[in-house]
């Protein structure tokens, strides 16, 4: 990664934004605005009022509905949402919720190629993304491709007031996941770093203002404005260590994807962070902390999150076969004992 702007590429990706309180209203026109003619409305369990209203205001537009999904996009549903999409003559996709609503939609796009509008209600971030995945029962299997990428994504924190606080950290702690990670990549460049950092101090400054008042519509704004950010971001600069861990622990063993994010990045920080100076430093000042690593596992911390792969419900044995599938074995051990990272990896 260079730490100077001598020399450098950035792609640009296509998509449309729209973020602003009351704009789930937004949805119907940007459908028609992509002249799509069936819709398939994809929705988690928590959006179904908002899905409600979509459907609604879809009028003749909506063709069919799938209510609740699943974690990781196991390719039993992702088949199954398939079959659904063809029957019904689909030929868009509007998806409301969280990283598996908008994983389940992307599964539909790479096989049918239809486009996507996402709807987050979570700080996942992957509504900015080409990235894919799908689980079975080998493991966790991710690409990129950019069909997958929604054509529309509309932000309204209105839809993000009812969620706990404990799901409202472990979000941010996934999208502070793909800011940081994003700073280190071998395809990372001065501007998936200035994103990242906008990206960090937008989330950390939301994700405190939220701890303090849950309602705070324009704290609830910031966090989905850091998601974007951090999600365009990590889709520039690619993964790296930290997220090829966290999928495999996932898919394998069946973790909670944000919590999984929030436990691991703290100790790939440690080791990867000292390698950009300059990144580290303005990840540091939007974190308002000393060193990166430790900031990151007291903030999360704080707000509630699990710091521990042990409290994920992960064995010993299960974090030893990860460390060496990964040569991994000192981050991994640290973050199965939740170990606070004091000090500079050696």
């Amino acid at each position: 990664m260079p730490e100077t702007a001598g020399g450098f590429e950035h792609t640009f990706l296509p998509g449309r934004v729209v973020l602003g309180a009351g704009s789930l209203d937004r949805v119907a026109a940007e459908v028609e605005g992509l002249a799509v003619r069936r819709v398939l409305l994809i929705a988690t369990r928590s959006a179904r009022d908002a899905a409600d209203v979509v459907e609604v205001e879809l009028r003749d537009r909506f063709a069919g509905r799938i209510d609740g999904v699943t974690q990781h996009v196991p390719t039993e549903v992702a088949e199954n949402a398939r079959t659904k999409a063809r029957d019904i003559n689909a030929d868009g996709v509007v998806a409301i919720g969280g990283g598996s609503a908008i994983g389940l939609a992307k599964a539909i796009a790479l096989a049918t190629g239809v486009p996507i509008v996402a709807v987050p209600t979570t700080y996942a971030g992957s509504e900015m993304t080409p990235v894919w995945g799908l689980t079975s029962s080998e493991g966790k299997t991710t690409g990129s491709d950019l069909t997958v990428l929604p054509k529309v994504v509309v932000y309204d924190p209105i839809l993000t007031l009812q969620l706990p606080k404990n799901v409202t950290a472990a979000s941010t702690a996934n999208a502070l996941a793909h800011c940081v990670e994003a700073v280190w990549t071998p395809k990372a460049d001065p501007i998936t770093e200035t994103l990242a950092v906008e990206a960090a101090r937008a989330l950390t400054t939301g994700l405190r203002a939220v701890l303090q008042e849950p309602t705070d519509i324009d704290a609830r704004s910031n966090l989905l404005y850091g998601a974007c950010l951090a999600g365009q971001a990590f889709a520039n600069s690619g993964s790296d260590l930290h997220h090829k861990l966290c999928h495999y622990l996932g898919g394998t063993f069946n973790l909670p994807h944000a919590e999984t994010h929030a436990v691991v990045l703290p100790q790939v920080a440690r080791v990867k962070a000292p390698a950009v100076p300059r990144a580290k430093a303005r990840l540091e000042d939007a974190l308002q902390t000393s060193d990166l690593a430790t900031g990151l596992f007291d903030l999360f911390a704080e707000a509630g999150i699990p710091t521990s792969l042990k409290q994920l419900g992960l064995t010993q044995d299960q974090a030893r076969d990860a460390a060496k599938a990964f040569d991994a074995d000192d981050i991994l051990t640290r973050a199965w004992q939740g170990t606070r990272p004091e000090g500079v990896a050696r």
